[in-house]
C-alpha cells in the first residue's frame, strides 16, 4: 500500500504543482528568471517514467538554461544515476546546461546522495551534483512570512520536528494560514485542495478531513455568496439596461471565476449556445 502511495504522488505531481516551479526557483534557489517552454524529456527504454519538470529559462543575466525539477516522495537510492541520465539528455537534446534540484516531500528522513563521483585520474573522472530540498526541514515561520503562496500547498509536510510534536495542531494551524491568504477564493481553495492531497502523505485520513472541514467548507459558502451576489447585481443591471443584458454580464463573471457553462446555464437561465459565445 505504501508504494502505491508513493507512486500515485510522484505520477500526479507534475499536473498538480506546475504553477509552484516558480516559486521554487524564485524563493530556494535564487535565480531571476522567465519560463519560455516546457521541454519533454523521457527514457521510454530505459525506464517507464517521464522527467517531473523541465524549462527553459532565461536567467536575468542573460543566460539560458534548463532547470529540472523533481518531485520525490521516496527515498531512492537510484535517484543520481536518475537525475545523471536527464541531466545528460537535457544536454544531448536540447544543447543546454540543466539546473537540477530533487524535492523531497516524504516523511521518512531524506537519505539521498545527491551526485554520482569517480576519479581514476585527471584523465578519467566523473563529479556530478545536482541540488536537494528536504521540504521537512524547512520553518513553518519561514515560508508563512513570504508572499510565495504556491509554497504554502507544502506546509502540512513542512517543519517535520514541530509537526511530529504538534500532530493535528500543526495542521490546523497549517488550514488557517491558507484560510488567511490574500488571494481570490477560488485560488486559495485551489491551494487548499492542493494541501489537502499533499497532507495524506503524513496524516492519517480522519484527520485530514476534520481539519480541512471547515476551511473547505468556508470557502465554498463564500463562493456561492459571491455568485449569489453577482445574479443579485445582474438582476439590477437588467432592470437598467434590459434582463439580456444583465444575465449575459453575471455569466462573464461567472465564466471569469472558473464555473462551468451547464451551471451558469442554470443560473442565469440564459441558452448554452449564448454562454459559448463568450468564451471566444
Amino acid at each position: 500500500m505504501e508504494g502505491e502511495i508513493v507512486g500515485k504522488y510522484d505520477i500526479t505531481l507534475k499536473d498538480m504543482f506546475s504553477d509552484l516551479t516558480d516559486d521554487i526557483l524564485s524563493y530556494f534557489l535564487g535565480i531571476e528568471h522567465s519560463k519560455t517552454e516546457e521541454l519533454n524529456i523521457e527514457f521510454p527504454k530505459v525506464e517507464i517514467r517521464e522527467s517531473d519538470m523541465v524549462f527553459k529559462c532565461s536567467t536575468n543575466e542573460g543566460n539560458t538554461i534548463a532547470v529540472h525539477i523533481e518531485f520525490q516522495s521516496d527515498n531512492d537510492d537510484k535517484m543520481p544515476y536518475r537525475m545523471l541520465r536527464y541531466a545528460v539528455e537535457i544536454m544531448e537534446k536540447y544543447g543546454l546546461i540543466p539546473y537540477q534540484v530533487v524535492v523531497y516531500i516524504g516523511e521518512n528522513n531524506l537519505n539521498m546522495a545527491n551526485g554520482v563521483e569517480f576519479d581514476f585520474g585527471k584523465e578519467n573522472f566523473l563529479k556530478y551534483r545536482y541540488k536537494i530540498i528536504d521540504v521537512g526541514e524547512i520553518k513553518f515561520s519561514e515560508i508563512t512570512q513570504t508572499n510565495y503562496y504556491e509554497l504554502f500547498t507544502l506546509l502540512p509536510l513542512m517543519d517535520k520536528e514541530r509537526r511530529k510534536k504538534e500532530k493535528e495542531l500543526y495542521l490546523k494551524e497549517c488550514v488557517e494560514m491558507i484560510k488567511k491568504i490574500p488571494l481570490e477564493q477560488e485560488k486559495k481553495r485551489e491551494l487548499a485542495a492542493k494541501a489537502k492531497i499533499l497532507a495524506e502523505l503524513v496524516y492519517e485520513e480522519e484527520i485530514i478531513e476534520k481539519m480541512f472541514a471547515e476551511v473547505m467548507k468556508m470557502l465554498n459558502l463564500e463562493k456561492s455568496a459571491t455568485f449569489r451576489r453577482l445574479i443579485e447585481e445582474g438582476r439590477k443591471e437588467g432592470k437598467k439596461e434590459g434582463e439580456k443584458e444583465g444575465r449575459l454580464a453575471v455569466a462573464k463573471e461567472l465564466l471569469k471565476r472558473g464555473m462551468n457553462i451547464d451551471e451558469i446555464v442554470e443560473i442565469t437561465k440564459l441558452p448554452k449556445e449564448e454562454v459559448k459565445k463568450l468564451l471566444n
